[in-house]
């Protein structure tokens, strides 16, 4: 059972994202009480400043927002590197509690895909097998309960479809974008990251404008292991973001 179609919502973000973040950083500086700088954060635009506070390194009042998003149509191999993201918070769909009557759904590679219907079916084929392997074991070991399943699920692969619920701050979505935009990230969580940061993009464009690999504001860090494809990379960014304005 294929499940290839990446899903990614936004489902919840700290209200106003901008005026929140403009009020911590305007709380650092002035000597103003608080509801005196409510007030302003309230009555006036605060893109340029955020995005100047952003611009000087002043990244800790970012932590106030926060954005979740549902995520659906990944494999378990995107979950081992999204959950190398210590600050974010993570719910998952649990293999031992959630298992289907009759095999799983799973990943199909787009590079598999790409080598035509024959390499696909093989694929497919060899999926089909590891879930008679995973029924197999759940038979033997007391049917398709949580009891079964923890231990049956040891021979399912990385193909395995999952859905998850994440959330991150604004700065720590800053940090992701920087790592899983970039072209080498893997092409799964790097498309993820895409649909996240335009939809982040959208809701907070002065939180986000600088977002994406390091390359489109500057020199790439890899060294020998850069893509090389710094304008390419830089274009797509900027269309990605243009099509959140554009949404």
């Amino acid at each position: 059972m294929p499940q290839s179609t990446l899903k990614v919502e936004l489902v919840r973000h700290t209200a106003d994202p901008e005026q929140l973040v403009a009020l911590g950083a305007r709380l650092c500086y002035s000597g103003k009480t608080l509801d005196a700088l409510m007030e302003r954060t309230q009555e006036e635009e605060q893109a340029a400043f955020v995005e100047g506070v952003i611009g000087s390194g002043h990244l800790s009042v970012m932590e106030h927002a926060s954005f979740t998003f549902a995520v659906e149509g990944v494999s378990r191999v995107t979950l081992a590197q999204l959950t190398r993201h210590r600050i974010a918070s993570f719910s998952v769909q649990s293999q031992r509690y959630v298992s289907k009557a009759k095999g799983f759904e799973y990943i199909i590679p787009p590079s598999i895909r790409a080598l035509g219907e024959d390499a696909v079916e093989e694929y497919e084929a060899q999926m089909r097998t590891i879930g008679d392997w995973y029924s197999a074991w759940q038979d033997k070991l007391g049917g398709k309960g949580e009891k079964a399943n923890q231990d049956a699920r040891f021979v399912l692969p990385n193909a395995c479809e999952t859905r998850l619920i994440l959330t991150m701050n604004a700065r720590e979505l800053l940090h992701f974008f920087a790592l899983r935009c970039c072209e080498r990230a893997q092409w799964e969580i790097r498309a993820m990251a895409d649909a996240m940061l335009e939809m982040a993009y959208v809701v907070a464009p002065a939180l986000f404008e600088k977002a994406g690999p390091p390359c489109i504001q500057g020199s790439c860090p890899e060294g020998k292991r850069s893509c090389g494809q710094w304008n390419q990379v830089r274009q797509h960014i900027l269309e990605v973001k243009r099509g959140a304005l554009n949404a």
